[in-house]
């Protein structure tokens, strides 16, 4: 099979990006012909990995090039005469590739796969300025409540129009948790069907030693909830003086996090890993007793989380959005409410001074998601969906494309 994937970047720069590699590298294993059409928004880096690149910024013109970008839709015309593709699998495009590229896709079969919010509000991200989570429709109330300035709420409106318009091009929306799901639906969204995002499988990790290690990797900005990490960790120690917080990745919070840490009198227990590729991340991780994935939105899907499962390390996690249903509360960790600093102090504490339940959470992770979040089995619900908007037949039931979870 022939299978375009759309993204607005091609490069390992987020969780996001380095699903949609892993998926096409999946599928050319499997003797398909698969590619990527990304933008080089991020330089060298953007489209480094991608088939087919076109031009994208993140300078003066992003807002612009976000409503419509004239050199995505040329390169793509191109792309799609000289591939011919069986199917197109549309993810991230409304940061770079614009809702410009949607008519091209007419009289192909199409699916657009929900990574994260963009199509239901305009930064993507669902969170109001106070850090709650948003119920407005989008509109006059992101104007109203301060998310957006008056110049960018004109364009994203446009691009919001502009997706209204043209979203009929897809036969199938795929989310990739329940929580996405009903999310789409609340907004007409549809017809959907579930498939969970998918992680290489690997062996469990070593037995834990050493002291206790909480760890966190992802950007370091609000949503992310990176801040009550470290305000928690800072309670936890009180009850476990030998524990460290590993912290992995960058963001835009990183000094106002070092200086927190400075002021609650833990920056010789904060060890700044910074971002790294995915092999040295991964040996990192493996000293970690706990991962900790605190996020304030809802996380659609939750892919550090599903990565540690794998791994075989106990999580704790906000529990809202996709993290609900991957971590097993109790069973692969602990969930505890987002934004709650004590809730998650104290599951913290409870979990570094209890190697024994770390071993026993981590060893359950770890089978649970060998099952049912490994790349190998996203990519067999892919390919059914695949068929099914090439042949016209109807989807199947979420329950049985997350995998019988």
């Amino acid at each position: 099979m022939k299978i375009l994937i759309l993204n607005d970047v091609a490069a390992a720069v987020g969780g996001a990006e380095t699903f949609t590699l892993d998926l096409r590298d999946e599928f050319r294993r499997r003797g398909h012909d698969a590619r990527v059409f990304a933008s080089d928004a991020l330089g060298g880096e953007g489209g480094a990995a991608a088939d087919y690149t076109c031009f994208g910024t993140t300078g003066e013109l992003r807002t612009l090039n976000r409503v419509a970008n004239p050199r995505a839709w040329l390169a793509l015309r191109a792309a799609l005469s000289e591939f011919r593709p069986d199917v197109v699998h549309v993810r991230m495009f409304m940061t770079q590739l614009s809702p410009l590229v949607l008519p091209l896709l007419t009289g192909i079969p199409s699916l657009y796969h929900a990574a994260w919010y963009e199509t239901i509000c305009p930064i993507g991200l669902r969170l109001l300025p106070d850090g709650s989570v948003c119920e407005f429709e989008a509109g006059r109330a992101c104007r109203q409540q301060g998310c957006l300035s008056r110049r960018a709420w004109v364009a994203l409106m446009t691009q919001r129009a502009l997706w209204n318009r043209w979203r009929d091009v897809f036969g199938l929306f795929v989310a990739n948790s329940g929580a996405m799901e009903r999310r789409l639906r609340e907004h007409g969204i549809g017809p959907t069907r579930v498939i969970w995002n998918g992680v290489p499988r690997r062996p469990r990790r070593p037995p834990l030693a050493g002291p206790p290690v909480v760890a966190y990797a992802g950007r370091f900005s609000r949503e992310k909830g990176v801040g009550y990490l470290v305000e928690a960790f800072a309670r936890a120690r009180d009850a476990v003086p030998d524990a460290s917080l590993l912290l992995l990745g960058d963001g835009p919070d990183r000094e106002p996090l070092a200086a927190r840490a400075a002021e609650l009198g833990i920056g010789g227990s904060v060890r700044w890993a910074g971002h790294l590729a995915r092999d040295a991340m991964e040996r990192e991780l493996e000293s970690a007793w706990v991962v900790a994935t605190p996020s304030v939105l809802e996380e659609p899907f939750g892919l550090a989380a599903a990565e540690a499962l794998m791994r075989g390390t106990a999580v704790v996690a906000s529990n809202h959005g996709g993290l609900a249903e991957i971590v097993r509360d109790g069973e692969t960790g602990v969930l505890v409410p987002p934004r709650d600093t004590e809730a998650l102090a104290a599951a913290l504490a409870a979990l570094l001074s209890d190697r024994t339940r770390c071993e026993a959470l981590g060893a359950a992770g770890h089978d649970w998601a060998w099952d049912r979040l490994s790349r190998e089995r996203c990519a067999d619900r892919f390919l059914e969906a695949y068929e099914e908007i090439r042949t016209g037949s109807r989807p199947a039931a979420t329950s049985s494309a997350r995998g019988g979870a």
